[in-house]
């Protein structure tokens, strides 16, 4: 396996953005004008034959914002929506317990429903369900309700107990032998973090006081259902400038103005590929993250009609991007995400 792209530490004379980000101009090797031109193809209305909508475009070069554009009628302190980015939140949040030695993901996943003599999965560890390889059965279609298990699911019936609901599912495959997308998936894995953390009210309190609060990310909005379950599958809205404060944190290996916040080698399991890969698409998957094989070690955050983190150590590079994208132009949003990352390898 390749080795991973060395993770940059924040230069030492940019100041963390816990309070307010520092703001700069893209470097002199970046070609402005071919920059200002992607941003307004980003941002252009119509695209045929159906229409993307943008809402924001920011980028984090070397922990500076060096280009931040929002839609008419959105701005910097409009909250965004998260959809699947949630899942990669996820993640950190059971950093912080594996941290803490309240979580092993190499042990079998502690999951009630599970636990019936003879039951398989409960085999399953919760490095498999990070990785998407646990061979539960879970139909991730965002489209066919009526084939739809992650619509059920955030809907009815299982909105009520979303980590219930996905626990009943039965398992098609051993573990880590097939990968299979599956919001149902992060929800378990919720589950298990809610048992130990505690519901509702006090689970929202843990990831403010073990992770928003240490980056300054004041305006996420975790949602909880009746069970007091963070559906961490889909459900954190934030400004983009804290989805890339977010982006920040693991960009720097999970260190937050000199605190480790993450175990060390935490980032590294999210951006390592897990042991089945998506069958089709331009992305692997590592633990609730997405990766590029593009030589510059990008690994990402993606969220439903497009919501992107882009995390891109070669370059020090940090793309956010919220917005309503229909799949079939999701290949040309992108593309032009891509455009805008290839400008900064001459900085």
């Amino acid at each position: 396996m390749p080795a991973l792209t060395p993770l940059p530490p924040q230069p030492a004379d940019v100041p963390w953005p816990t309070d307010e980000w520092p703001e700069g101009d893209p470097p002199p090797g970046v070609d402005g004008e071919a920059l200002q031109k992607l941003l307004d193809a980003t941002f252009a209305e119509p695209q045929p034959p159906t229409t993307v909508q943008t809402n924001d475009l920011l980028i984090v070069h070397r922990g500076r914002i060096v280009a931040e554009r929002y839609a008419q009628g959105i701005g910097p302190d409009d909250p965004q929506p998260s959809w699947s980015m949630a899942k990669s939140i996820l993640h950190a949040a059971v950093g912080v317990l594996v941290r803490d030695g309240k979580l092993e993901i190499a042990a079998p996943a502690a999951v009630p429903e599970w636990q019936e003599p003879g039951d398989a999965r409960a085999q399953i560890t919760l490095d498999s369900l990070l990785h998407m390889t646990s061979g539960l059965r879970f139909a991730e279609d965002y489209v066919d309700a009526g084939v739809s298990d992650v619509i059920e699911m955030l809907f009815q019936p299982g909105a009520d107990d979303t980590a219930a609901f996905a626990a009943a599912f039965p398992q098609d495959h051993p573990p880590d032998s097939v990968f299979n997308y599956s919001s149902g998936t992060s929800n378990i894995i919720s589950g298990i973090v809610k048992r130990i953390v505690g519901a509702g009210d006090e689970y929202v309190a843990f990831l403010r006081r073990e992770l928003f609060d240490r980056i300054g990310m004041t305006t996420a909005m975790p949602k909880c259902d009746n069970s007091g379950t963070w559906i961490g599958s889909s459900y954190c809205d934030a400004t983009p400038r804290d989805f890339a404060r977010f982006g920040l944190l693991y960009m720097r290996d999970g260190v937050w103005d000199g605190q480790r916040l993450l175990p060390e080698g935490w980032v590294d399991y999210a951006r390592t590929p897990a042991p089945r890969q998506p069958i089709e698409g331009e992305r692997g998957y590592g633990a609730h993250w997405w990766l590029w094989e593009d030589g510059l070690g990008t690994f990402l955050a993606g969220g439903y009609v497009g919501q992107m983190i882009y995390v891109v150590p070669a370059l020090d590079l940090i793309l956010v991007r919220n917005g309503d994208t229909p799949v079939e132009r999701r290949l040309h949003m992108v593309r032009l995400h891509r455009q805008i990352i290839d400008l900064f390898r001459s900085a």
